[in-house]
């Protein structure tokens, strides 16, 4: 299936949307692509942060077009700095929520003033990979406010929660307005039919969900505990992730690490030089990485 039919079919049938609101790409990096490839010309820009999911900014750039970094403040993206960049070029604007990677993000509210603020003028993109992770009441459900605001596009994935990144499946969801638009950018046949099969059979096991938070609650807290004990500075917010600062290079903590056989993402690629990012996993690989830093400190 070319467009994703029957998947698209499903997340239209779960969300309460049309299913001609749902694209479907080969991960989100190709829904990004998408996105900017249909509403940006030469002289625009797009606006995001400078400590944040990177292929933003690449596609943007690769593809001839100026990004526009906000700096994060207190690990968050800055709606006020944002707003202050836009001018009469300016397409995109692009927030991950929560952040990966620092965890943190917009409530409902920030995010509906915000969006009140621009007023149409721009498309905003919520990229809500890690949404699934997020259990704090008053996080916004991007999909759900499409209607309210049709200049919204919101990403989602199946890597993250649902563990398919090696099948390379995303989605994206907005009005259909904009959806048809953007449909002109797809490139047809790029998802393959067992990645679609999959993302089916995965949307029918909430259970899987309820299982992975109660495992990342446990070990964010057995990590923060260990952490701790070691004087190691983190950031710990929403998602399945933390951040470590080290007293060393973050590239030779990786290649020590990895040593011990415990394999992480060294941070200076997202502009936090002697940060290391950890991906919460089973209790005996938490345990290994708590061992493996001990070891290399």
């Amino acid at each position: 299936s070319g467009d994703s039919y029957y998947l698209r079919d499903k997340l239209a049938e779960k969300y309460k949307l049309h299913p001609d609101q749902i694209l479907v790409g080969n991960g989100a990096n190709e829904v990004i692509t998408f996105a900017i490839k249909a509403f940006c010309e030469a002289g625009d820009n797009i606006i995001t942060a400078d400590k944040t999911f990177a292929v933003y900014e690449w596609v943007a750039i690769f593809s001839g077009y100026e990004a526009r970094l906000v700096p994060l403040k207190d690990f968050c993206f800055d709606d006020e700095g944002m707003l202050a960049q836009i001018d009469a070029r300016t397409k995109i604007l692009f927030i991950c929520n929560p952040n990966n990677p620092t965890g943190t993000y917009w409530n409902q509210e920030k995010l509906c003033r915000f969006l009140d603020r621009i007023d149409g003028k721009q498309i905003v993109v919520v990229d809500e990979a890690y949404c699934e992770f997020v259990e704090k009441e008053d996080f916004p459900d991007g999909i759900a406010l499409i209607e309210r605001y049709p200049n919204l596009v919101v990403f989602r994935t199946f890597s993250k929660m649902y563990g398919l990144a090696g099948l390379r499946i995303g989605y994206l969801a907005g009005s259909l307005e904009v959806v048809n638009i953007m449909r002109r950018a797809c490139v047809v046949y790029s998802v393959n039919t067992l990645a679609q099969e999959t993302a089916l059979l995965a949307l029918d096991d909430p259970e899987h969900i309820q299982r992975t938070n109660t495992l990342v609650k446990k070990e964010k807290a057995y990590l923060y505990r260990e952490l701790t004990r070691l004087g190691l500075p983190l950031v710990m917010h929403e998602g399945n992730f933390v951040m470590i600062k080290l007293p060393i290079s973050d590239t030779l903590a990786y290649r020590q690490l990895m040593a011990c056989g415990v394999m992480v993402r060294s941070m200076t690629g997202f502009r936090y030089p002697n940060y290391i990012r950890i991906t919460i996993a089973q209790h005996e690989a938490m345990e290994a990485l708590i061992q493996a830093l001990e070891a290399i400190l």
